[in-house]
């Protein structure tokens, strides 16, 4: 299925989603004509029905969430006074949002916030949504040995600055490269740096390891797009509204980790890490392509969902004689 054929289906059956969400809020409106508005309880009890319709959504959480996004209030406040009233701006802006997400739009794009590790992020359609399981590749860069030492990172494709704020918040006496060829996704990324405060990460418009000097890095993590060309997964979920630049990557999803593993080690000092994030079906061909390019040792990390996620393989150390192996 082509992703404009999903797009329309996605319409069609958003359409009869939100006729039977305002079929059930305008009879309760009309029978309620004495009242200044609808209670937060019963939009909120409304929305979640309807977002349950949709597949990978998590309906209750959405529903708060939008509230708070047409509201301005809090989570705990919504929570609290459940019997309170929405007034019309609130009710027409919630009511906004609501046909956006039921027609498929991303939940992070309606709200413009995305949380990931202890950060809460601006995205944008121009960035990947940044997932749970990505938090992995910040996990193994926090296990480097001696964290008090001086380290260079660099984070490929940044896309919103994610993985690189993140290691960044965490080891602030590090030196954090974030690259990425789109100038959209570099600014997104440039405000989420500002944002959290950071003065340890450079942001560089590049072609994955392209402006990157050789030997430089101890470490080096990217979330590059892996998913294949033909896969039918891209007209599902929130895939057919995020940019296609950071999803798909050849015939078989591998094209833009042959590049990074090809290079890698230029970029690597003796000993440096290279972590990559790929498909739950790609770990084999992926530690193999890091064989094949020269990198020891490579293993799979698994994500919290028991899935092949993350591939680590090293540069060769220094030996005895003052070279690499």
């Amino acid at each position: 299925m082509s992703v404009a054929l999903a797009k329309r289906n996605l319409t069609a059956l958003s359409q009869l989603r939100l006729f039977l969400y305002f079929r059930q809020t305008r009879l309760l409106e009309f029978m309620n004509t004495d009242m200044p508005g609808r209670r937060v309880a019963q939009t909120f009890r409304d929305a979640a029905t309807a977002l349950a319709s949709l597949s990978q959504s998590a309906p209750r959480l959405e529903a708060e969430l939008l509230l708070t996004e047409a509201t301005g209030w809090s989570r705990t406040r919504l929570l609290a006074w459940p019997e309170a009233y929405l007034d019309t701006v609130a009710a027409a802006r919630f009511e906004a949002l609501l046909a956006r997400r039921l027609a498929g739009e991303p939940i992070a794009y309606l709200r413009g916030r995305q949380a990931f590790w202890t950060l809460d992020l601006k995205v944008t359609p121009d960035t990947l949504i940044p997932r749970p399981e990505t938090e992995l590749l910040v996990e193994i860069a926090l296990e480097v040995p001696d964290p008090d030492r001086l380290r260079v990172v660099a984070d490929l494709g940044t896309g919103s600055g994610a993985i690189a704020a993140a290691v960044a918040s965490e080891r602030p006496h590090w030196r954090v490269i974030a690259t990425d060829c789109s100038a959209a996704a570099l600014a997104v990324a440039r405000t989420n740096v500002r944002d959290c405060g950071l003065q340890n990460v450079l942001l560089l418009r590049a072609d994955w390891l392209a402006s990157i000097v050789t030997h430089s890095l101890d470490l080096l993590l990217a979330n590059p797009p892996y998913i294949a060309v033909a896969d039918p997964h891209l007209t599902e979920g929130d895939l057919p509204y995020e940019p296609r630049l950071a999803l798909t990557s050849g015939p078989d999803g591998l094209d833009a980790i042959r590049r990074i593993a090809g290079t890698a080690l230029r970029c690597l000092r003796p000993g440096g890490l290279l972590a990559v994030e790929h498909g739950f079906d790609q770990g084999n061909a992926v530690r193999q392509l890091f064989r094949d390019r020269g990198l020891l040792d490579p293993e799979t990390r698994r994500d919290l969902a028991g899935l092949d996620r993350v591939a680590l393989g090293w540069a060769p150390p220094i030996s005895h004689g003052g070279q690499s192996q």
